[in-house]
């Protein structure tokens, strides 16, 4: 390698770091403007200048005492769970149904799979809706799903709905295809049932893949804010996300260091599940996508 090749090198990897810094930067920005803001007093927040004058702790005890946010993170945790524990063992099982065993029309199904990411969430929320309210046997309905509330202002609204997105089917698909053969021919040779071979046989093997997908559900549910505003009626159901609202009410002045406390609180745990799962999660996206 020449003399000029290696400076080229060094140049454009130099290029490529600075972009990448700068990229960072800029994502990170609106972070810490949540958090410089959330230790300001009142008095400083119309003063234009991102650093406080005044460190002031006491708004994060402030904020988590203005409104039952200990009842908001229990809700926002089960909900999270709840969605997260069906979308996996479901997605996970579609997946491998559709990647390792002899469906007869198996392809058009996973076609009608891709078909469905492409849909928008926002399209099917009315219908889903008028769905969960019509729920027979619930919430006062009756057989015919008529004269109550159906699954509203319950748990059933708050998980089931939004549990197993069609991309995850995708994407343990994707995996589950790229694992041999062979493994699951020996094991029904040895007499395992099909659902001992997809549990204890193919599923180990795409940790990288169940990581992702636990990751991606557990983000999205977390920060749902639309679904559960139509879901719920009581404070006893309402997330985390909704419960932030109290500090933006259209008949008060927006308590901009409040809100911005219970933000950054309610940020905690996304950060805490990424840093636990990054090495599964960085490796199944990086995998993604690129098996038949």
């Amino acid at each position: 390698m020449t003399r000029t090749a290696t400076r080229n090198g060094v140049a454009a990897r130099g290029l490529l770091y600075t972009v990448l810094t700068l990229g960072a930067l800029a994502m990170l920005a609106p972070f810490g403007w949540m958090v410089l803001t959330a230790l300001k007093p009142k008095a400083e927040l119309s003063s234009g200048s991102w650093l406080p004058k005044h460190i002031q702790w006491g708004n994060f005890a402030d904020a988590f005492q203005a409104a039952p946010f200990d009842l908001y993170f229990r809700n926002s945790v089960i909900m999270a769970a709840g969605q997260t524990l069906i979308t996996v063992v479901f997605a996970c099982a579609a997946g491998y149904a559709l990647a390792r065993t002899p469906i007869r029309g198996r392809g058009i199904v996973f076609g009608f799979t891709v078909a469905m990411i492409m849909v928008p969430a926002y399209v099917i929320l009315v219908p889903k809706f008028l769905i969960v309210r019509s729920i027979p046997f619930f919430g006062g309905n009756n057989w015919f799903g008529q004269g109550g509330t159906g699954w509203l202002d319950s748990w059933w609204a708050l998980i089931v709905p939004g549990a197993l997105a069609p991309l995850y089917v995708f994407l343990a698909r994707q995996f589950y295809i790229d694992l041999p053969g062979e493994l699951a021919d020996a094991a029904r040779v040895d007499g395992l049932s099909e659902i001992g071979i997809w549990a204890r046989v193919m599923t180990p093997l795409i940790k990288p893949a169940v990581i992702t997908i636990a990751v991606f559900q557990f983000q999205s549910s977390w920060n749902d804010f639309l679904w559960p505003l139509l879901a719920t009626r009581t404070d006893r159901m309402r997330p985390i996300q909704l419960g932030l609202a109290v500090f933006s009410k259209a008949d008060i002045e927006v308590q901009w260091n409040y809100l911005m406390a219970g933000t950054a609180l309610a940020t905690l745990p996304m950060i805490a599940l990424f840093l636990v799962a990054q090495r599964y999660f960085v490796e199944g996206m990086a995998s993604a996508g690129l098996k038949g």
